[in-house]
């Protein structure tokens, strides 16, 4: 094994002899070494590389070895800290258990008892980097167009897609804010025969509702006012491929009926014009509203619905497929190792826990907020529990049971959201809509509709 890839072991010791010996012997047990003589610089250099195991002197003339035994665990969690002492008592030894140590040896050290430790210490760091380049090999395997699943569940939405991807005409994706749908429609566009024209996805909660027609099917110059000159719609730029409709839920009424005719006979008419455009579209339309529920409170026209709905995608929740999140887990952390130019490597045992157990009402547009966050503030090679804030908005689901856990409005939980980002993003309007995934209109239009914000500061 390279030096480099030899787990990595500090040595804190104020006796130079102490440190001399001990580090001849960590290298002959498979470790890199570094000796300190100062604690302060052995802290210090655990941001830049972190250790996988540590001994560390009980009495040292600057900080004694508990508390550097406290602060090694705060900046590492998962390195594993032997302390070394030639004053032992019981009551520090159990002491020094309680914090983490993983033993507490006695000086002149009994090497035979060390060999055990610095060896099991090693095989455990080994073991946990090869899982570690399994489950980057079982990612690769089970990423499908940007997506990762290995439940039932997302299975079965991959087969589909391939299935469905070289013959739709119109397809509706269902599911719940932050669930993926946008992937799916990249999906279904990457593996049809128009893969090679354009994909237009559209943001209908983005556009004003004065609007609408005019972004969807183009307009004429003068045809209002503001309208300098002439433009096409979105419709026209995605001819020949596919258009994307997010939200579509969000549609107007008095544009639907316009939007049926582009479906029904590939005909578009400028608004302002009489003169028509044909154009060739495939339409991928998405909804987080049940559209059943909006037909029959008269908010969405029956007969686009029925056009809408030849095929229907349904992506889950993701607390609907919890085993895939350790997964999703490991993809977000890599992702963000290479951009933040860190060490990480994975999840600590807790920190695994900790998600499983969180219910995820912003699905796994969350978790990746959530990840981005902790691998920022991660210190060492692992993200642990303390790097993950997870809103207060929804309790992680092990402290209620399904039947106590009371059911919360949709609109509670998007405010809830909607004040969250606001405020891990210091109030920062353009940043919160990109980390919630919107426009920052559309953001404006919800601190408005939650009274969040003054109408006349929706314009700052």
């Amino acid at each position: 094994m390279s030096n480099e890839r030899a787990p990595r072991l500090f040595i804190v010791d104020d006796d130079p002899g102490v440190l001399e010996v001990v580090s001849r012997f960590g290298r002959s047990v498979g470790y890199q070494v570094l000796t300190f003589e100062s604690p302060a610089q052995a802290l210090s250099e655990i941001a830049v590389r972190p250790p996988d195991a540590a001994l560390v002197d009980l009495r040292m003339p600057s900080i004694g070895g508990i508390p550097v035994l406290r602060e090694i665990k705060r900046r590492a969690p998962h390195c594993e800290v032997i302390l070394m002492t030639g004053f032992g008592t019981i009551e520090t030894a159990m002491e020094a258990v309680k914090l983490g140590a993983a033993d507490y040896l006695r000086k002149p050290l009994d090497f035979q008892r060390l060999t055990e430790l610095l060896s099991g210490i090693r095989d455990e760091v080994l073991r946990n980097r090869k899982v570690a380049a399994i489950e980057g090999d079982l990612i690769k395997h089970l990423q499908f167009q940007g997506m990762i699943g290995r439940t039932p569940a997302m299975l079965e939405l991959f087969r589909l897609i391939r299935r469905i991807a070289p013959h739709f005409t119109t397809a509706l994706i269902t599911g719940e804010t932050g669930s993926g749908k946008e992937l799916v429609a990249r999906a279904l566009h990457a593996l049809g025969n128009r893969r090679e024209r354009p994909f237009i996805p559209v943001n209908c909660s983005a556009i004003v509702e004065t609007l609408f027609e005019s972004e969807l099917f183009g307009h004429t110059k003068g045809a209002f006012t503001g309208a300098t000159d002439s433009r096409a719609g979105l419709f026209e730029r995605a001819n020949g491929g596919v258009i994307f409709l997010d939200e579509i839920g969000e549609l107007p009424l008095a544009a639907q009926s316009k939007f049926l005719r582009v479906l029904e006979d590939g005909i578009v008419t400028r608004v302002g014009s009489s003169e028509t455009h044909k154009v060739d579209v495939r339409l991928v339309a998405a909804t987080n509203r049940v559209l059943e529920k909006e037909v029959q409170a008269g908010r969405f026209r029956a007969d686009l619905y029925y056009r809408l709905h030849v095929v229907a995608l349904q992506v889950p929740a993701l607390r609907e497929r919890r085993d895939d999140i350790p997964l999703l887990a490991r993809g977000f952390i890599e992702e963000f190792r290479k951009q933040f130019g860190k060490t990480l490597s994975g999840l600590t045992p807790e920190a695994e826990q900790m998600l499983l157990a969180y219910d995820w009402p912003g699905n796994v547009r969350e978790l990746r907020n959530v990840l981005e966050r902790a691998s920022m503030l991660a210190e060492g090679e692992f993200v642990d529990r303390k790097d993950l804030v997870l809103t207060s908005a929804m309790a992680p689901i092990e402290e209620a049971s399904e039947s106590s856990r009371a059911v919360r409005p949709i609109q509670e939980i998007e405010r809830a959201e909607i004040v969250r980002a606001l405020d891990e993003t210091a109030g920062n309007k353009k940043e919160a809509a990109r980390r919630l995934g919107i426009s920052r209109r559309a953001l404006y239009r919800r601190l408005e509709k939650f009274g969040l914000a003054p109408v006349n500061a929706l314009a700052s």
